[in-house]
C-alpha cells in the first residue's frame, strides 16, 4: 500500500528557514495533488500548500510570501521551503497525497517543526 515519509523538520530560530521534504511509496496512481499541513498543540490541522498534478499551488494566509511548495513527479516527491519562520509556524507538519478521481487521501507521519529563539 501506499505509505509517505516526510523529513527535514527540527528546531531553528525565528527568521530561520527549513526545508521539509516528502516521499510517496507503493501503489501510486494518477495523483490529483499533494500537499503540506500542520497541527499545533491545541489547535486543528491547518492546511499550509498544496500543489495539484498540473503545478496549480494554494497557500494557507498565513504562508503566503514566506513558504514555497514544489514536486517532482518522477519521484512523488512533494517539498515545502519555510523562509522566515515564525513562532507560530511551529507545528508538527503532515504530507498529503490525494489519488485518482475521487481524490483518495493518504497521509504521512507528520515531522516536527519547532521555532524558538
Amino acid at each position: 500500500q501506499v505509505q509517505l515519509v516526510e523529513s527535514g523538520g527540527g528546531l531553528v530560530q525565528p527568521g530561520g528557514s527549513l526545508r521539509l521534504s516528502c516521499v510517496a511509496s507503493g501503489s501510486i496512481f494518477s495523483i490529483n495533488f499533494m500537499g503540506w499541513y500542520r497541527q499545533a498543540p491545541g489547535k486543528e490541522r491547518e492546511l499550509v500548500a498544496t500543489i495539484t498534478s498540473g503545478g496549480l499551488t494554494n497557500y494557507a494566509e498565513s504562508v503566503k510570501g514566506r513558504f514555497t511548495i514544489s514536486r517532482a513527479n518522477a519521484k512523488n516527491t512533494v517539498y515545502l521551503q519555510m523562509n522566515s519562520l515564525k513562532p507560530e509556524d511551529t507545528a508538527v507538519y503532515y504530507c498529503k497525497l490525494a489519488l485518482g478521481r475521487y481524490q483518495i487521501s493518504y497521509w504521512g507521519q507528520g515531522t516536527q517543526v519547532t521555532v524558538s529563539s
